[in-house]
């Protein structure tokens, strides 16, 4: 049986999966805010309880926001600011006693579309993550495309494109940017727009229940979401081509963004026409989580140099490739 947790800002999840895909087991707890060590307790405790029911050792996989640096080892941007400079991978494993696999949480959503999901069959699938940030992640005919740099689909933090001269230069960025498109499609992105322009405080998903019942602020505030989501979303079309665009995270629920976003691209798009689908995460909710067990089977499967189907030691511990 294969485990998966997704380690989120407010919560960590795991499930537990059969070899075919169903679900087993699942458990939320709440994550720990700015400890790491306490990140590690919550991890492992997690894992522990979906594994006692089974009676015998999964693998693990783990999808986190922000990646393992390919020439430390080490976790790099996260917005989860207390992980970056920890092999988390290798903490897991001692702690464990296994092999953990780890990846960008975006990376782990597309892998469970593109497995078995919206995107199921499709050559090229891009995934997007819309909720606290925003992260993406590339498939190519079922294969998790991270680069060299792990940095493969991370647009959150390309700039806004073709912005506005109110949108200029745009606000600030944790990465030390400002403009990126994290800051302006998340899901604090959206409210912290409409804050700016009417001075009042809402949630993202109190602004689309608010823009559904009509309030005027909140469809302006909505309207100018749509578009700028249109825009990031023609930028990767042009750039990558995709045969399907799979939105997930807490902001993905806005029926809206399916009915307008599509019918507002084609104006960006270099192309005569534009026929990409947009759809809603296969999995909802649990799309990350299962992609994150689909990682720690592909990993748990990897051979090491030595042949031991255990993760290499030193600074470039933690890499995976899925084949």
């Amino acid at each position: 049986m294969h485990i998966g947790i997704d380690l989120g800002g407010t919560k960590i999840e795991g499930v537990r999966l059969d070899a075919g895909g169903r679900e087993q087991q699942r458990l939320r707890v709440p994550a720990p805010r700015g400890s790491y060590a306490d990140t590690l307790d919550t991890i492992v405790g997690v894992v522990q309880a979906l594994e006692h029911p089974a009676g015998l050792p999964c693998t693990v996989g783990v999808g986190i926001p922000g990646a393992l640096s390919p020439g430390t080892g080490l976790v790099k941007n996260a917005n989860s600011t207390w992980l970056i400079g920890h092999a988390l991978d290798r903490d897991l494993a001692a702690r464990l006693a296994r092999p953990v696999a780890v990846a960008n949480d975006a990376n782990c959503f597309v892998l469970s579309e593109a497995t078995d999901g919206a995107g199921a069959g499709a050559a090229v699938v891009f995934g997007v993550i819309l909720g606290t940030g925003v992260g993406g992640g590339i498939t190519v005919d079922g294969r998790m495309i991270e680069g060299p740099h792990r940095i493969a689909g991370e647009w959150g933090h390309l700039p806004l494109p073709w912005p506005t001269r109110d949108e200029y230069p745009g606000p600030p960025c944790y990465c030390g940017r400002t403009g990126c498109i994290e800051t302006w499609v998340s899901g604090p992105g959206w409210a912290a727009d409409f804050h700016r322009t009417t001075g009042r405080q809402m949630t993202a998903d109190a602004l689309a229940a608010a823009a559904r019942d009509g309030d005027p602020d909140a469809q302006a505030s909505r309207d100018r979401y749509v578009d700028r989501l249109a825009r990031s979303l023609a930028l990767i079309i042009t750039m990558l081509d995709p045969d399907v665009i799979v939105l997930g995270g807490g902001v993905s629920q806005v029926q809206a963004l399916y009915d307008e976003v599509p019918a507002r691209w084609a104006r960006w798009v270099f192309s005569d026409a534009v026929n990409t689908p947009l759809r809603r995460a296969g999995f909802g909710d649990a799309s990350g989580v299962r992609g994150a067990a689909w990682l720690g089977r592909a990993g748990a499967q990897r051979p090491s140099v030595e042949g031991q189907g255990v993760p290499e030691a030193g600074p470039s511990a933690g890499r995976t490739v899925i084949l």
